[in-house]
């Protein structure tokens, strides 16, 4: 797997799974979200910006996102369910046997969020053309790039700004 590849991964995985999560989170604490996350279209309209998807693509890949979002929406509160049993069974009183018991359920939901993340991420690229494939490389290659000059930045100001 070129170098490439390894950023495209973590770049497209953030388009299409952190929304999701993050819906789920303000839905599970009972809060209106403060910042929307986008919307399954208005990720796939990005998506399409990036490396131009046709009409039956976008729909595709619409319900896959439709999916993802209702299936972390129901894992996450479950994870939050046994957060919440972790509190109640720590302190000076604490029962050893459930605090393992719920942080095994917790790893298994969380789990399964990332593996539902990592599936969805290659239902998505199985949607695309090699082309297209390339053209989200391309785009998470330059994005790297600007990451990198913005750090250089950041340090060469703090650099400045530093006392004699």
């Amino acid at each position: 797997m070129t170098l490439v590849k390894r950023l495209a991964a973590p770049m497209f995985a953030a388009l299409v799974a952190v929304p999701a999560t993050a819906i789920a989170q303000d839905m599970g604490q009972g809060m209106a979200p403060q910042q929307a996350a986008p919307s399954p279209e208005e990720q796939v309209a990005q998506l399409d910006e990036m490396v131009g998807l046709d009409q039956a693509q976008q729909d595709q890949i619409v319900g896959y996102l439709t999916e993802l979002q209702q299936g972390v929406g129901e894992r996450q509160q479950e994870v939050q369910a046994l957060e919440q049993q972790l509190l109640e069974h720590s302190g000076p009183n604490y029962d050893e046997n459930a605090i393992r018991q719920a942080a095994a359920q917790l790893g298994d939901a969380t789990a399964e969020i990332a593996a539902d993340s990592v599936i969805l991420q290659s239902r998505i690229e199985a949607a695309m053309t090699q082309e297209q494939r390339d053209a989200l490389d391309e785009a998470a290659r330059q994005q790297q790039e600007q990451m990198r000059q913005m750090q250089e930045q950041m340090q060469q100001q703090q650099q400045q700004q530093a006392p004699q």
